[in-house]
């Protein structure tokens, strides 16, 4: 099976969990899957420090993933900005991607089922529009 390249954008509270998380199961399970880069506007975070420090692309600004182009396959945008969201998609068109996917919300959702975080992120993650 082909590794999966993604992308984690948005590592505050709920978005450092979900990567945290991700990451885990990733490792422990041996997954084809691969974080290739991470963004968040806070370049002093540990855990924006622990992935940089493993050699994954950081990004200060989220739309900055896209200069990887289609070396990204999903991109989880875990910002909660709409904005962001909504340049994502523009910026994916504007460059011709049509390889790389924006998971949907429900897709997020999904995989936190799937952690063994507790309910009260669940629903963090869903009052924050997930």
């Amino acid at each position: 099976m082909n590794k999966i390249n993604i992308a984690l954008l948005g590592l505050g509270d709920i978005g450092q969990d979900f990567a945290e998380n991700f990451l885990e199961i990733i490792q422990e399970k041996g997954k084809p899957v691969e974080i290739v880069a991470v963004a968040h506007d806070d370049m002093t975070s540990p855990v924006v420090m622990g992935f940089q420090s493993s050699g994954i692309t950081v990004y200060e600004n989220a739309l900055q993933v896209l200069e990887l182009g289609e070396k990204v396959d999903i991109i989880f945008d875990l910002t909660g900005n709409n904005k962001v969201r909504t340049s994502l998609r523009q910026g994916l068109q504007a460059d011709g991607n049509r390889h790389t996917v924006i998971a949907p919300e429900v897709i997020a959702k999904l995989l936190w089922m799937f952690f063994d975080s507790d309910e009260q992120q669940l629903e963090l993650l869903q009052a924050a529009g997930y």
